[in-house]
C-alpha cells in the first residue's frame, strides 16, 4: 500500500528534512492553509496530514475546520504541530479522523516514529479490508509478522467496561513481557501504567460510545519484573461480524527508547524556556521582510513592548515594524541587508514604541538563518531593553561635554565640534569670541569660592541671551567663555557684537570691580588648519592682549598677523629665558647694567642699582619691560632672579675688591620670588657661600606687591632686614597702597616714579605732589630716592626739598660692570678725591 502524507508547514526548512526522511513514503508538501486546501482538492487519497498550526494566510485551525466540515476527508489522519498544550481540547472537539499531537520544537525521530505507528494501522486496516472485501490477503500474515504490537478485544456488554483480549500478536506478547495467555487473564487494565489507566479509560469510553471515531496516546505497560515500557498506542474499531457489539483493534509501538531522548529534549527545552521567560527582553524568529513577520515570540515580548507576544505571532495584530520607531526604520532593514550580505552577526541600537506611547531604547542582537540554497530562512535573535543603559550614557555624555555648573557646553565639546566643523568645508564666515574674566580670581581671594561661582553663572546667564542658531556659547575654563558664530556678514558685525558683550559685562561686573578682555578670531575660510587647540590658543591671547591693551574694563582685540608677531617673538623670548635657566655654565644672554646712585647732600656715589638685560643672537637687545612681565607669567623669573642676585653680588664683591667697601648694590625682585617658600632660606644660602656683607645690598620691592598677600611679604621683608639687607619701595606712587599701608611696611626707603619726577619740568611746580612725597617718607622713617633724574632743573627742585638720593641719566646711564668701575674712578677723579 502507497502511503500518501501531506506536509503543511510554512518553514522550507523542516518540509525538506521531513520529506527526506520519509523517503519511504509519497510526500506532498504545502507552505500555507489555501495551498494545503488545494493539494488535497487535487489528489485523492491523501491518509496522513502533518500540520503546522501556526502559519501565514489560512492556518492550521482553519484547516481543520475545513477537514471536519468535509465527508471526503473524514478517514485523513492528522498529525499537529503546535507550541499551545491548551489546544488539544479545543481540537477533539472536532469531529476528525485520527488526530496526534507533537509540541513544537519539532524532534525529528520522535515525528517519524509517530508516523511509521500511523502507517502501520493505516496497512492494518487496509489489509483488514481487502481480506474482508477481496479474500486475496492473509490477515493471519499480516497480523503476525507486522513489525508492531497489535490487539484485537470485543465486548458483549453495552456498558463502558474493559473489553476483554481475544487476539495477539507475538510483538505484543514482546512489548509487554506477558504471554497472550497471561495477557487475556490479567487483562489490559492491569499491566497499565497506574497513572495511564484514567485517560485510558476516558478515551475507550468516548470511543465506544461514538463520540470519537479513534484514539491514540502515549502510555506505559508495567512488565513482570517492574520495568516500565512506553508505548504509543492507536485503537481504533474493527467490525467483523454483528454478533460483536465491539471490537477494536489496538496497535502498539515501543517508544521506550524515545520517551528516553524526548525527556531529556523536554529538560533542555525547559532550560531554554525558562531562560526565555527570565530575560529582560524579547527573543524571536521572524522572516525576512519589511515587516519582520513573526513566527516566534517569547514571553518577554509583553514587558518590552507591551503587546502580548500573540499579538506579533504573523502580524495578527500588528507588525514588529509598526513598534519600531519610524526614524530607525530604514536604518534597520539596511543593517540587517548589509549583515546578510556579509554574514556577519546582527547587533543594533534602536528605539521603539511601546503599546503605552513610550520611547524603549533597546539592543537587537541576531543571526541569520540559511537554507540549503543559501538564501534567507529566517532571522533569530533577542532584544532587550537599554534604556536604563542608554539613561546612564546620555547622563556621562552631557556631564562630559557640558560644565557642570553653567550648564553650557565645555571646552572639550567645543574642540571636538571644530575639529567636525573644519571637515564640512561650508562656504560661511566663522569666528570665535572668547570672554576672559581674568580678575575674577582676585574676587575668589576675598570673598571666597561659592561667591565666584555664582558670578561666573551669572555671566553665563547674561551671554547666553546672546545665543541663536548662529552663535553658540561655549564655558572652556573657569573663567573663560567662548562664542562660535557662522553665516556673519562682515567684520563689523563681529566689532558689533564685541561692543554689545563689553558694554553688557561692564554693566554686569560694575560692583565687583571684575574686568577682562574679549579676543576675536576670524576662522579663515577654505583652510586646511583644523587644529582647535591652535585656534583656541590665538584666541586666548587675543582675549588676554586686550586685557593689557586698552583702559576700560573690558573691550575687544583681533588676531592678526601683527598679533601673531607678537605671539612668535614672545615665544622666542620665552625659549631663551628656558635656555638661560637651565644653563649652569655663564650664559651671557642674560647680563647686568648698573645706575649709579648719587647723595644729593654730598654729591658722592653711594650704591648701583643692578639692572638685568637680556641679549641673544636672534632677539638682539630685548627690553626688560618686554621680557621681565614674561618671564614672571612663565614663572620663569625664579631662576632668572636667583641668576641676577648671584651677577650681583659678584659685583658687589668686586666693589669690594676695588677699594670701593663703602659703595652699595640694589636689586630688584618680584612679588613671585618673594612668595616661594623656599626664596630667605636660598637668598642666606647665597649670602654665605659668597661672603657678602648685607648692609651693603639692598633689594627693590613695587609698590603693588603688597596687594598680593600684604602680611606675608611684610613678614619677608622683616625677616631680609633683620640680617642687614636694605629695602626700598620702586615705583612709589604708582600702586595701590593706602597711606595707612605704608605706615606699617617694613622698609627702609621710597623710590619716587620718574613720572612725578618728570612733572618738574613743567612751569607750574607748586602744583606737584613731588615735594609732599619727600615730605612723607621723611616723616615715616624712609629715606627718598629719585628716579629718571636727567635735568639739572629737577636736581635743584629735589636738593631745595631734602631728596636725599637720585640716580638718572643727569648722573649716568646704566653701565656694563667694567664701565661702572671705570665710572666711579673717573668720578673721584673729577672731585678731586
Amino acid at each position: 500500500m502507497q502511503i500518501k502524507i501531506l506536509v503543511v508547514d510554512d518553514s522550507a526548512t523542516d518540509r525538506l528534512i521531513i520529506k527526506s526522511m520519509l523517503s519511504e513514503y509519497l510526500v506532498l508538501n504545502a507552505c500555507n492553509g489555501v495551498e494545503a486546501m488545494s493539494v488535497l482538492e487535487e489528489h485523492d487519497g491523501i491518509n496522513l496530514v502533518v500540520l503546522d498550526l501556526n502559519m501565514p494566510e489560512m492556518n492550521g485551525f482553519q484547516v481543520l475546520e475545513a477537514l471536519n466540515g468535509d465527508q471526503r476527508f473524514s478517514k485523513v489522519r492528522t498529525i499537529i504541530l503546535t507550541n499551545y498544550d491548551e489546544l488539544e481540547n479545543e481540537i477533539r472537539g472536532l469531529k476528525l479522523g485520527a488526530v496526534d499531537y507533537i509540541r513544537k520544537p519539532i524532534h525529528m525521530e520522535s515525528l517519524k516514529a509517530r508516523i511509521e505507528v500511523h502507517a502501520a494501522l493505516l496497512r492494518a486496516q487496509h489489509a483488514l479490508e481487502q481480506q474482508l472485501d477481496e479474500k486475496t490477503i492473509s490477515f493471519d500474515m499480516i497480523f503476525d509478522q507486522a513489525p508492531i504490537g497489535i490487539a484485537i478485544s470485543h465486548s458483549c456488554g453495552t456498558d463502558n467496561s474493559e473489553e476483554a483480549i481475544v487476539r495477539i500478536n507475538s510483538v505484543y506478547e514482546r512489548i509487554t513481557g506477558r504471554t497472550k495467555e497471561e495477557l487475556i487473564d490479567t487483562g489490559w487494565s492491569k499491566i497499565t501504567h497506574p497513572d495511564d489507566i484514567e485517560e485510558d479509560m476516558k478515551n475507550l469510553r468516548r470511543l465506544q460510545s461514538g463520540e470519537i471515531k479513534t484514539y491514540s496516546m502515549d502510555k506505559r505497560y508495567v512488565r513482570p519484573d517492574g520495568s516500565i515500557v512506553w508505548v504509543h498506542m492507536v485503537v481504533a474499531p474493527l467490525a467483523l461480524s454483528n454478533e460483536q457489539q465491539y471490537r477494536h483493534i489496538c496497535l502498539v509501538q515501543d517508544i521506550t527508547g524515545r520517551k528516553e531522548i524526548e525527556k531529556a529534549l523536554n529538560e533542555s527545552e525547559r532550560s531554554k524556556s525558562v531562560l526565555l521567560s527570565n530575560l529582560p527582553g524579547l527573543a524571536y524568529r521572524c522572516s525576512y521582510d519589511q515587516s519582520w513577520t513573526m513566527q516566534y515570540v517569547s514571553e518577554g515580548c509583553y514587558a518590552l513592548t507591551g503587546y502580548p507576544p500573540e499579538s506579533l505571532l504573523y502580524n495578527r495584530d500588528l507588525s514588529f515594524n509598526d513598534i519600531i520607531s519610524p526614524e530607525y526604520r530604514d536604518d534597520l532593514w539596511n543593517e540587517w541587508h548589509h549583515i546578510i550580505v556579509h554574514r556577519k552577526p546582527f547587533k543594533y541600537e534602536y528605539e521603539i514604541i511601546t503599546a503605552a506611547g513610550e520611547r524603549k531604547w533597546v539592543l537587537e542582537m541576531g543571526q541569520v538563518i540559511y537554507n540549503d540554497d543559501g538564501g534567507v530562512e529566517a532571522l533569530e535573535g533577542i532584544i532587550l531593553d537599554i534604556s536604563d543603559r542608554k539613561a546612564i550614557e546620555n547622563t556621562l555624555k552631557y556631564n562630559n561635554e557640558h560644565d557642570r555648573w553653567t550648564g553650557l557646553h565645555n571646552r572639550d565639546y567645543l574642540v571636538s565640534f571644530l575639529k567636525k566643523d573644519a571637515v564640512h568645508k561650508e562656504n560661511v564666515k566663522k569666528a570665535l569670541i572668547g570672554i576672559n574674566l581674568s580678575t575674577v580670581q582676585l574676587v575668589t581671594a576675598n570673598y571666597g569660592f561659592q561667591y565666584t561661582q555664582n558670578l561666573l553663572k551669572k555671566a553665563a546667564e547674561a551671554l547666553a541671551q546672546y545665543c541663536t542658531d548662529k552663535r553658540m556659547l561655549f564655558h572652556t575654563y573657569h573663567n573663560r567663555f567662548v562664542f562660535y558664530v557662522a553665516d556673519y556678514k562682515n567684520r563689523n558685525e563681529l566689532i558689533e557684537f564685541g561692543r554689545t558683550i563689553a558694554d553688557m559685562l561692564e554693566s554686569l561686573f560694575f560692583m565687583d570691580r571684575i574686568s577682562g578682555g574679549i579676543g576675536i578670531l576670524e576662522i579663515e575660510q577654505n583652510s586646511d588648519e583644523a587644529d582647535a587647540e591652535l585656534l583656541l590658543r590665538r584666541l586666548l591671547i587675543a582675549s588676554e592682549r586686550s586685557v593689557s591693551l586698552f583702559d576700560r574694563d573690558f573691550d575687544f582685540c583681533f588676531y592678526d598677523e601683527e598679533l601673531e608677531a607678537l605671539v612668535n617673538r614672545e615665544r622666542d623670548i620665552v625659549e631663551a629665558l628656558s635656555q638661560i635657566a637651565a644653563d649652569d655654565h655663564g650664559n651671557d644672554d642674560l647680563f647686568l647694567q648698573y645706575q649709579p646712585i648719587m647723595d644729593v647732600k654730598t654729591s658722592s656715589i653711594i650704591g648701583f642699582e643692578a639692572l638685568a638685560r637680556l641679549r641673544t643672537k636672534e632677539l638682539g637687545q630685548v627690553s626688560p619691560l618686554e621680557f621681565i612681565p614674561i618671564a614672571e607669567k612663565t614663572k620663569l623669573i625664579l631662576p632668572i632672579g636667583e641668576k641676577v642676585i648671584v651677577k650681583a653680588f659678584r659685583f658687589s664683591n668686586r666693589l669690594r675688591e676695588c677699594g670701593y667697601e663703602d659703595i652699595g648694590v640694589s636689586i630688584n625682585i618680584s612679588a613671585i620670588q618673594l612668595l616661594k617658600p623656599d626664596f630667605t632660606d636660598r637668598l642666606f644660602e647665597f649670602m654665605r657661600d659668597m661672603q657678602i656683607e648685607p648692609k651693603k645690598i639692598g633689594f627693590e620691592v613695587t609698590e603693588s606687591i603688597f596687594v598680593s598677600d600684604f602680611e606675608y611679604i611684610n613678614s619677608i621683608i622683616e625677616k631680609m632686614r633683620e640680617v642687614g639687607f636694605h629695602i626700598a619701595i620702586d615705583d612709589f606712587g604708582t600702586g595701590y597702597s593706602s597711606l595707612a599701608r605704608e605706615k606699617e611696611l617694613k622698609v627702609d626707603c621710597m623710590k619716587i616714579d620718574k613720572q612725578f619726577i618728570d612733572r618738574l619740568l613743567g612751569t607750574d611746580l607748586g602744583k606737584e605732589i613731588t615735594s609732599d612725597i619727600i615730605s612723607m617718607s621723611h616723616k615715616l622713617g624712609h629715606c627718598t630716592i629719585a628716579e629718571g633724574v636727567e635735568h639739572e632743573s629737577q636736581l635743584q627742585y629735589l636738593k631745595e626739598h631734602n631728596c636725599d638720593r637720585i640716580q638718572g641719566y643727569l648722573i649716568s646711564k646704566p653701565l656694563d660692570e667694567e664701565d661702572a668701575i671705570h665710572f666711579l674712578k673717573e668720578y673721584d677723579a673729577g672731585r678731586g678725591i
